[in-house]
């Protein structure tokens, strides 16, 4: 399936049992939700996903499950990420043959060094498959910085690289990119609180995460700035909409991220709270302050089509 990489595309969560085992049918429930509410693509198997705490077995089983539920209506495009090279290429080569339409490829999880190694990495893992691959840059999580100008000499060298998901927070990156590469490589937002300033700058597609309880909200978000880059939108209809988010928006920011954004998913009716560990659920003031924000983004929700 070609991928068309200018939307919504959700970094799903994965859900647990009381036995941390994977809940696959409320999984699958899950991305027909999303694609549904009109995400163009999905990604497991990410941080958010708690890509980190899954085994092998469990994780092609994870794609698996995806394929069967949404894989004939929009590409799954599965984080690509491990500890060493030869895993990172072994699972990129399974979710290949799960069926999956495209790879989302990381940095090694723990070690980050210069480019030279850094760059061997990440080729080694685009050339082996022939699928899409969207480069993952966030040097806020792993530590490892992918510059302009060394993702535009990925580009060159590699065609099958058509994307990369921006997650420095700094949107002078997308109008780097744009600079050195024009329309070679597709742009995509990965910090949910600077979605609309990023595709001012150029960006064309969300990796979101509070999509997953806000499906509908995010989807006309994204449409209303990509209309306003256009010159065609409501800059009225975008700050109320923008206002109201930006507090759930700014969950996807910290370190607890996955814990609080499947609080959201608990409060709407699509989730549960349960994270495996070394995650843990949140508790006391920190619960308390977390729910008050979703509690009142809920009571005050905009109607959006």
């Amino acid at each position: 399936m070609k991928i068309n990489w200018r939307g919504v595309i959700p970094a799903i969560t994965t859900r647990f049992n009381e036995d941390y085992s994977i809940d696959h049918a409320f999984f699958a429930e899950h991305c027909r939700w999303l694609v549904e509410a009109g995400c163009i693509g999905l990604v497991p198997l990410g941080s958010l996903g708690e890509g980190a705490t899954l085994s092998f077995e469990e994780k092609v089983a994870l794609l698996e499950t995806a394929v069967r539920a949404v894989g004939e209506r929009v590409p799954i495009i599965p984080g690509i990420a491990a500890l060493s090279t030869a895993e990172a290429v072994q699972l990129a080569r399974a979710a290949e043959e799960a069926g999956c339409s495209g790879l989302m490829v990381l940095p090694p999880y723990v070690y980050s060094t210069d480019w030279r190694e850094m760059k061997a990495h990440v080729a080694t893992v685009i050339s082996s498959t022939g699928l899409p691959v969207m480069l993952y840059n966030n040097p806020v999580a792993y530590k490892t910085d992918f510059l302009p100008e060394q993702i535009a000499e990925l580009a060159r060298e590699h065609a099958n690289l058509e994307a990369v998901k921006e997650s420095s927070a700094d949107v002078r990156r997308v109008t780097a990119l744009r600079a050195l590469l024009g329309d070679r490589l597709e742009i995509l937002v990965g910090v949910d609180d600077c979605i609309v300033e990023g595709i001012q700058a150029g960006a064309v597609g969300w990796i979101a995460g509070l999509v997953n309880a806000f499906p509908k909200e995010s989807v006309a978000l994204f449409e209303l700035a990509r209309q306003a880059r256009e010159g065609k939108g409501d800059d009225t209809r975008i700050e109320e909409l923008y206002n109201w988010f930006l507090p759930l928006l700014r969950m996807d920011t910290v370190p607890k991220f996955v814990q609080l954004i499947k609080l959201a998913q608990e409060m709407v009716g699509m989730g549960s709270t349960r994270v495996r560990p070394p995650r843990l659920e949140l508790v006391g003031d920190e619960l308390e302050s977390a729910r008050s924000i979703v509690q009142r983004a809920l009571e005050n929700q905009p109607g959006v089509n």
